[in-house]
């Protein structure tokens, strides 16, 4: 198993990030690294916001001013075949989740905020090693395809289908 190392930071207080919730999103977070086959120690570092904070950074990072549910901000262009050595750790990037969103379209969807942050937990992994379902609809198709792999290995049904 790949060692992962989480660094995370709660910025928000309308959301509970309980010790049951961490461990959940680690396990996300270790099997997308596990099922998109990195096997050197990697390091993530995750913070919990609110729809406010998210939106602020959506704004001064991708000109949209509105909240969204999850933003990932990855260390390496792994599409240019940017990455560290083998020898050293895998520093991938920053995952910034808002809870309020989360617990917002959980309830929308009818499931827990636990599976909803594990699902927006495993699209931001995937969004770190290089995929990005915005460039075409094959490319949306492959990043749908790894995260209901990756959320059935978690014992979830894949659920919601973008994010």
């Amino acid at each position: 198993m790949t060692k992962v190392r989480i660094y995370s930071s709660n910025k928000q207080k309308n959301v509970p990030v309980t010790p049951a919730l961490r461990a959940a999103l680690r396990r996300a977070i270790k099997a997308a690294l596990a099922e998109e086959g990195i096997r050197q120690p990697a390091e993530i570092s995750l913070t919990f916001t609110d729809s406010e904070g998210i939106r602020a950074l959506n704004r001064e990072y991708r000109g949209r001013d509105s909240a969204t549910d999850v933003l990932s901000f990855p260390q390496y262009d792994f599409a240019a075949g940017e990455t560290a050595s083998p020898d050293e750790p895998l520093v991938l990037g920053d995952i910034v989740l808002s809870l309020e969103y989360a617990q917002k379209q959980a309830d929308e969807l009818g499931h827990s905020l636990t599976r909803e942050a594990q699902f927006l937990c495993v699209h931001s992994v995937l969004h770190l090693l290089g995929y990005d379902h915005e460039r075409s609809d094959e490319a949306e198709e492959e990043m749908l395809s790894r995260q209901r792999t990756i959320m059935a290995q978690l014992g979830e049904e894949g659920g919601k289908e973008n994010g």
